[in-house]
């Protein structure tokens, strides 16, 4: 298994602006890289609330052993509810949030979790598998256009190869059973002409279901809502998505924030109406040296928010 390396990790804790006596969430704990080089920043008086609805994050979370640090395992969909009044937990309590979407290295490395297309594991996906239904559970539940529907609008796919890949799916789904099998089911419905090269043909269908069976773009929708409720005045809303669908999620989410322009004639110091948050430019991107230590972070964008 390698080794966890948190993802823009310094351009993160820039953006949040950490003071030492300010309170932040870690909204995806993870492996502990962000919330670890957070608390090294913050005094006695600051504090760390931090959640993830991984088991193992879970228990790397038990391992920090700190009066500062707080830990709920919980979708990050709940944050809102996810610590109590006594824990400090109320409105405007946070000077900064940080979500780190989509799977992790180690959740990806670990063949029994069943994300990974390349290392046999059963069909399971779950980001937490103590609750909820599994892929293959979610292949049983859902017809075939369902999949194809996910696999288009989740994976990117074209219409007709989600169709395609879809049907091909169905036709085997009682004896599908690995991550293996369904990646040579679906490598061999791919037309070749859509085959590129340094990339499985199952790439994307893997993705749209785990998106599916997390509900993971529902999850980021409750997660930043609440996010923005717990936030004080000119708190700091940091994200860092992977997914095309996540960013463009986060940039909707942001934009609708920042309210409607008020017409040139009617005079204003802010010159938008129900403005909550502020976008900050410019979108962090990893750097090349960042991209050769850890490949899979090619793709992620950073994304800052104040709030008014």
């Amino acid at each position: 298994m390698s080794a966890h390396i948190s993802v823009l990790l310094q351009e993160s804790l820039s953006a949040l602006e950490i003071r030492p006596d300010g309170w932040y969430l870690d909204a995806t704990f993870g492996r502990g890289g962000h919330s670890r080089a957070i608390l090294a920043q913050l005094n006695e008086h600051g504090r760390l609330y931090a959640v993830d609805r991984d088991a193992q994050a879970a228990a790397e979370a038990a391992s920090i052993s700190d009066p500062r640090f707080y830990f709920a395992k919980t979708p990050f969909g709940n944050i809102g509810e996810a610590f109590s009044a006594e824990q400090g937990w109320r409105t405007g309590c946070l000077h900064g949030v940080l979500f780190d979407l989509g799977v992790s290295s180690p959740q990806l490395d670990e063949a029994m979790r069943g994300f990974s297309f390349n290392k046999e594991g059963p069909l399971d996906m779950r980001m937490d598998q103590e609750s909820g239904m599994s892929a293959r559970d979610w292949l049983f539940s859902h017809d075939e256009a369902a999949l194809a529907r996910i696999i288009r609008d989740l994976g990117g796919e074209p219409h007709t190869v989600a169709k395609r890949i879809a049907k091909a799916v169905f036709a085997v789904r009682e004896r599908l059973q690995t991550t293996t099998q369904l990646a040579e089911v679906v490598a061999a419905a791919m037309p070749k002409k859509f085959y590129r090269p340094n990339f499985h043909p199952a790439t994307q269908t893997f993705q749209a279901l785990r998106m599916a069976v997390n509900d993971e773009l529902g999850e980021i929708q409750r997660g930043l809502d609440a996010a923005v409720n717990l936030l004080t005045s000119g708190g700091v809303l940091a994200v860092i998505s992977f997914h095309g669908g996540e960013d463009a999620l986060v940039k909707r989410f942001i934009r609708a924030q920042e309210g409607e322009a008020l017409p040139a004639e009617i005079p204003s110091d802010r010159g938008r109406v129900n403005q909550v948050l502020a976008l900050v430019n410019p979108v962090i991107k990893p750097s090349a040296k960042d991209v050769a230590a850890n490949p899979r972070c090619r793709s992620a964008r950073l994304r800052k928010a104040v709030k008014l």
